[in-house]
């Protein structure tokens, strides 16, 4: 679940999955979406360029509602 604080410049509840929590969790510290990936592969099984794909939307989406900065 994603709330926001009150500096931030999105308003609402953001909701998403595992996968999404772990990504959340990784943009905690500063990382790469390559280190975000390896964090999803010792999680989940699945094709590691899906979660590329996965890790790339969720931060595309984030970043387009105010939630990050890049």
């Amino acid at each position: 679940m994603l709330i926001p604080t009150a500096g931030a410049s999105f308003h609402g509840l953001g909701e998403g999955n595992g996968t999404v929590g772990t990504i959340l969790n990784c943009l905690t510290e500063d990382t790469t979406e390559e280190k975000i990936v390896e964090a999803l592969a010792a999680r989940f099984s699945g094709s590691r360029e899906d979660m590329t794909e996965d890790v790339h939307a969720v931060i595309a989406k984030l970043s387009a509602i105010g939630a990050i900065d890049e």
